[in-house]
């Protein structure tokens, strides 16, 4: 039981007892493996997570207070420590990981779990904590409602409640991501296949590890660990100061950036305080009250535009973003489809709009208010780029997988496309995202398929897309044609 948990925390972190620890391990070993191996999915490297988050647990023993669930920080600790990991390994190892999947869990699956799977921890992720405790409690532990009420302080019948609602959040998260299945599907699929048994060795080497804060561990587990401990501070810090650690979600790129806040963000009041620090992330955004400002950026060497977690959300906060961002958050609008009327404003800009509803058009308001600026939609002849197909035959293009998932990265002049069960002309979209013309979509390649695609473009981001364009010709058959064309575009000029 969890208060049995906090029991033997305190034992170990009073007496250092190595039993009190190692009863701990035995516990939920094959949770934090579980969550690891989702992540990873890498035995190995899933193994090596392992490891990191007890060494944590031992280190952070003395601070764990007695409300703690242990086995929903443990969880979300492995996702600390995964999300590290990750980062570290993904350009070199992304093909090895794949292999892995065929092999990393031995017992049959049921077919709705290879589609949950993927998909289950970032779902956790974007739940409350009570809410994510509540079904860790239930499904990956499997206990009764009286049991995950008396570790959450609530009734039996209070926790049956909080773990129904949390359930039907999970199942709507699920959904906006093209898995539709009921919440009754959802909890007996967790409930079966979340938890696998972790190696035999794994709990022993583990406890042993741990006893000694790490001080035998390998030079890749010592980086997990101190950068996981990074991301935990960071994320408790949210709590008090509205801090987090930022996903940035720009331009085809997903970047992981942990940092603290410039100086420059104390010249801000209290209340901007509260959105206005670079790297503000998709979940915080969603916290803050009803507010549309449009200011001078704080900040000159950092910054980030988010999101709402939703795709579709209508809220967003940027910091240090230039003027055409700010248009395309109000208008809904790709930034290679827009066409300022005169030069655009040069300056640099902080920005929210996070109403409840018409937070977009409360944006627009305030560009013509505070910039003078204003949009309306005009087709117009344009230059374009067609990506077409040039040979459907090509070496780069793989039958779907059953596990889809998408990764787009462009950071610097290195990119990869990599994904498992998308449509070829889904690429269109990310070559737009860093394309200075519309990149229109004549391919009708609708046929889902697998690609893994990484290459190097010799200077930089090439505007022209030349380096580009030889590698979707060889790799995927395609190419992009320049022509001309009638788009339907945002005109942007001032109006007072």
């Amino acid at each position: 039981m969890p208060n049995a948990d906090l029991t033997l925390l305190r034992e170990y972190s009073r007496n250092q007892s190595e039993s009190a620890f190692a009863v701990l391990v035995s516990r939920h070993v094959n949770l934090v493996y579980s969550v690891a191996l989702r992540q990873a999915r890498d035995p190995h490297l899933a193994e090596e997570v392992t490891q990191a988050v007890f060494i944590i647990l031992a280190r952070k023993a003395d601070g764990i207070n007695d409300q703690t669930i242990l086995s929903g920080w443990l969880c979300r600790t492995a996702r600390f420590v995964s999300a590290r990991a990750l980062r570290t390994l993904i350009r070199r190892q992304q093909r090895e990981h794949e292999a892995h999947m065929q092999t990393i869990i031995t017992e049959p699956e049921h077919e709705t779990w290879t589609h949950i799977a993927p998909l289950l921890d970032g779902a956790m992720e974007k739940l409350g904590q009570k809410d994510h405790d509540a079904l860790v409690l239930r499904f990956f532990e499997n206990k009764n409602f009286a049991e995950v009420g008396a570790a959450l302080g609530a009734s039996e019948d209070a926790a049956k409640m909080r773990v129904q609602r949390a359930l039907e959040k999970l199942r709507k998260i699920f959904t906006k991501r093209g898995v539709s299945l009921t919440a009754a599907i959802i909890a007996g699929t967790i409930s079966a296949h979340s938890v696998h048994a972790a190696p035999v060795t794994l709990a022993k080497s583990v406890t042993a590890m741990a006893m000694a804060k790490g001080a035998a561990a390998s030079g890749s587990t010592l980086t997990l660990i101190k950068g996981a401990l990074k991301i935990m501070a960071w994320s408790k810090a949210k709590i008090t100061i509205v801090t987090v650690v930022g996903i940035l979600l720009a331009a085809g790129t997903t970047t992981a950036v942990v940092h603290h806040l410039q100086g420059k963000g104390s010249d801000a009041s209290d209340t901007e305080k509260a959105w206005r620090f670079p790297n503000i992330g998709s979940d915080t955004v969603v916290q803050l009250p009803p507010e549309v400002k449009i200011l001078p950026t704080l900040f000159s060497d950092s910054g980030n535009l988010s999101q709402g977690a939703d795709p579709n959300s209508d809220k967003f906060v940027g910091i240090n973003q230039p003027v055409v961002n700010i248009v395309g958050a109000a208008y809904n609008w790709p930034p290679a489809r827009m066409i300022f009327a005169g030069p655009a404003p040069a300056g640099r800009y902080d920005f929210i709009t996070t109403l409840a509803q018409g937070s977009r058009e409360a944006l627009q308001q305030e560009l013509k208010n505070k910039l003078g600026l204003a949009a309306r939609s005009e087709t117009r002849d344009r230059e374009v780029m067609l990506l077409t197909v040039q040979n459907a035959n090509a070496p780069g293009v793989h039958p779907p997988v059953p596990d889809g998932y998408c990764y787009l990265n462009h950071n610097g002049n290195q990119i990869e496309i990599k994904w498992a069960n998308e449509p070829l002309s889904k690429i269109t979209s990310f070559l737009e995202s860093g394309s200075p013309v519309p990149v229109i979509d004549k391919s009708g390649a609708n046929q889902r398929c697998s690609i893994d695609i990484k290459w190097v473009e010799p200077d930089g981001h090439d505007g022209e897309h030349k380096a580009l364009r030889q590698v979707l010709l060889d790799q995927l058959g395609l190419e992009l044609i320049p022509t001309n064309m009638p788009v339907e575009m945002l005109v942007v000029e001032k109006v007072n």
